[in-house]
């Protein structure tokens, strides 16, 4: 699958799916653009549990950890940033590290891939287009994934069955999947960063998302958003918008339809939280 044709826009980001030799490991390959006569484009990031991989071409690669608060940050008229998304629980074995020590952390490249950093630092400054280059970082995390050990399967189908869709129940988890709390914390800490709780928390915030941005009357019909999203009621939604983004829902809402909507195509990450929730 290839990205589609750029459209003229003062900023925008886009996604697509992996390559098949990477599916396993990867959840999106992203390229994100300000137009050189656009205004510095100031974006804020929700957590969503997972690790990046990016690079702002002309700069070193970056690993960015899962996040547990908002981060807003600003991109300069010109910038174009590029990279990948692990699925959860899917980066440490490519990156060598727990995810637990990348929690909120943004770090150069080179302190975990070494030379290979700067390498693909200086081929994505190189590449012909946009997408080329996210292509080029895709292909660094296939080049490491032949001494990868597998992602913990355990931790894989707890995520699945953390899915805002399936579930409500973090405590059912430990039966269903025959392993203690314990060991199941210290296995989700491990792999994703983060507790149990705390990923189902994210994922149900994604959830309302993806599920707010494919409506055009979000704003007006928050109490049923906070319904199909997996929420006791809207104010159960809003304490989770200020915790997680910053922002009330539908001040949240309102500066994505002015900054995000028809510019950004999340389609690639949402995808498997908009599952039919009769599945």
């Amino acid at each position: 699958m290839s990205f589609a044709p750029p459209v003229p826009v003062p900023q925008s980001y886009r996604e697509r799916r992996p390559a098949a030799a990477v599916a396993g490991h990867l959840s999106s390959v992203w390229v994100q653009r300000v137009a050189a006569g656009a205004a510095p484009y100031t974006h804020r990031t929700v957590p969503h549990a997972g690790v990046e991989l990016s690079v702002v071409v002309g700069a070193a690669p970056r690993i960015v950890g899962p996040r547990t608060a908002p981060a807003v940050s600003t991109l300069a008229p010109g910038s174009t940033v590029v990279g990948v998304r692990f699925h959860l629980g899917a980066a440490p074995p490519v990156l060598g590290v727990p995810a637990s020590e990348l929690v909120d952390l943004d770090v150069e490249g080179r302190e975990l891939l070494g030379p290979t950093g700067a390498a693909l630092g200086e081929a994505v400054a190189m590449a012909a287009t946009p997408e080329d280059a996210a292509a080029i970082v895709e292909s660094a995390v296939l080049a490491r994934l032949a001494a990868a050990p597998a992602p913990d399967p355990v931790v894989a189908e707890a995520v699945r069955r953390l899915l805002p869709w399936r579930s409500r129940d973090v405590g059912s988890l430990t039966s269903s999947l025959h392993i203690s709390e314990r060991q199941l914390r210290r296995r989700t800490l491990a792999a994703i960063g983060l507790a149990p709780k705390v990923v189902q928390r994210i994922l149900r915030f994604q959830a309302f998302l993806a599920l707010a941005h494919a409506r055009e009357d979000a704003v007006a019909d928050l109490a049923r958003l906070a319904a199909e999203s997996g929420y006791a009621d809207q104010p159960h939604l809003t304490r989770e918008s200020l915790r997680l983004a910053g922002l009330s829902p539908r001040a949240l809402l309102r500066e994505s339809q002015e900054h995000c909507f028809g510019l950004h195509d999340h389609a690639t990450s949402w995808r498997p939280l908009l599952r039919d929730r009769a599945a």
